[in-house]
């Protein structure tokens, strides 16, 4: 499987100008590709072929005087650009199809210089890792990296982001084995609510960490600072790296919470279970805020990208299961129940329930019997497909070759 190995770059002055010069060479590129295979649709329903298409916006382009400034940037990275905007129609027609599974993608867009987050990816013809850990981009020079661990292979390509808070990241995908952990026979059923995040079969609890909610004066203060200064001056320009420094922070700490309570989970347990929560519908309601800031989506899909890295199994119940009414010691059905009520009593047996723990067991037997009745398909632990790295993002060449990594070192980002 392909995983993503992330580290923290530090560009001197020089090398954050090249980057810039290279984002937006890739930004034009993507663009004037697109524009031309809007128009040749448009006038008789064509598609152009990758290799007409670059010839045209890249090579061609760079013998113009409009576009002869594409010559100082790396032709690896404006080819990379326009191999994501072949990957953007095939997600599109794929949706439109529904050959890919999920949400409805639609067309691709043109992209704006003042996004927020600029990247551009290099395949293994345009970087290299030095002897004494550095990364080397065609035409941008040495960039000192941040290691924290070993690479587990040589990497098949990089994509260099640089987020709204001003930092540099190197996000290397690399090919690795599966890890499967020894067998144990606990196995969860977790209910997931927002005045505690998750309660859990065996009478666990985890706290909502409720990140955004803490920083919300800190944060409240930078915007007010932000809004004071004049448009356009530089005094404006330094608040905003303020809040978006902000906001990092805050997104920072919730991705290493959910990391750390996931990776837990999945080393304590063989099967987890979950229900199939409207995360969408549920960010629509006067609760906005509580759900996005508890990111319930993120928490499964690392879940599940975990457990399938390390043969552990991850079962997600409908979402109509009535688990809180539900009695999980007779499964009498007790009916509809406020949200204000946190405990109840069961008619039919007179057991006195916690709402939460109750739903998390009902979860958990439900869990089990779709496992043990499933008509096939992948039940097994360790036989889901992960979240891997996007095919185009996993270089141009089917074999690595050898690369010396020195003092390498990552934090993967599953």
């Amino acid at each position: 499987m392909y995983l993503r190995y992330s580290f923290r770059l530090e560009p001197t002055p020089g090398q954050r100008i090249a980057l810039a010069r290279t984002f937006g060479c890739a930004r034009v590129v993507y663009n004037d590709a697109l524009a031309v295979r809007k128009a040749a649709y448009q006038a008789d329903r064509s598609k152009i072929a990758m290799g007409v298409l670059a010839k045209r916006v890249i090579t061609d382009a760079k013998k113009t005087p409009e576009r002869a400034w594409l010559a100082e940037v790396s032709v690896d990275a404006l080819q990379s650009s326009l191999r994501d905007l072949d990957a953007a129609y095939a997600n599109f027609f794929g949706s439109v199809s529904g050959k890919r599974p999920g949400r409805r993608i639609g067309l691709p867009v043109f992209k704006s210089k003042k996004d927020s987050r600029q990247a551009v990816r290099f395949s293994r013809n345009g970087f290299r890792l030095r002897d004494n850990g550095r990364l080397n981009l065609a035409k941008i020079g040495d960039v000192r990296v941040r290691w924290s661990r070993e690479l587990p292979s040589a990497p098949s390509s990089v994509t260099v982001v640089k987020d709204a808070s001003g930092r540099y990241f190197a996000s290397f995908v690399v090919d690795v084995g599966p890890e499967t952990l020894p067998p144990v026979d606990a196995e969860v059923g977790i209910d997931l609510g927002l005045t505690r995040y998750a309660v859990l079969s065996n009478g666990q609890v985890i706290d909502n960490p409720r990140f955004l909610r803490r920083a919300e004066r800190r944060l409240a203060k930078a915007q007010q600072a932000l809004c004071r200064k004049a448009k356009g001056s530089k005094n404006r320009a330094k608040a905003r790296l303020k809040v978006a420094r902000a906001h990092a922070r805050v997104a920072d700490a919730r991705k290493d919470w959910c990391h750390q309570n996931t990776s837990r989970l999945v080393r304590d347990n063989q099967a987890v279970y979950l229900e199939d929560l409207a995360v969408s519908g549920l960010a629509r309601t006067r609760l906005a805020k509580s759900v996005h800031d508890a990111a319930w989506g993120m928490f499964r899909r690392v879940l599940e990208e975990k457990a399938a890295r390390y043969g552990r199994h991850v079962g997600i119940v409908s979402r109509w299961l009535p688990s809180s009414q539900t009695c999980s010691v007779c499964w009498v059905v007790d009916g509809k129940k406020p949200l204000h009520v946190r405990t109840w009593r069961c008619e039919g047996c007179g057991t006195e329930h916690d709402r939460d723990l109750n739903a998390s067991r009902v979860i958990l037997a439900a869990g089990q019997a779709e496992r043990l009745n499933a008509p096939g398909g992948p039940v097994s632990p360790g036989t889901e497909i992960p979240c891997q790295a996007r095919p185009v993002e996993r270089g141009t060449h089917p074999k690595a070759q050898p690369v010396t990594t020195g003092s390498q070192a990552g934090i993967p980002v599953l």
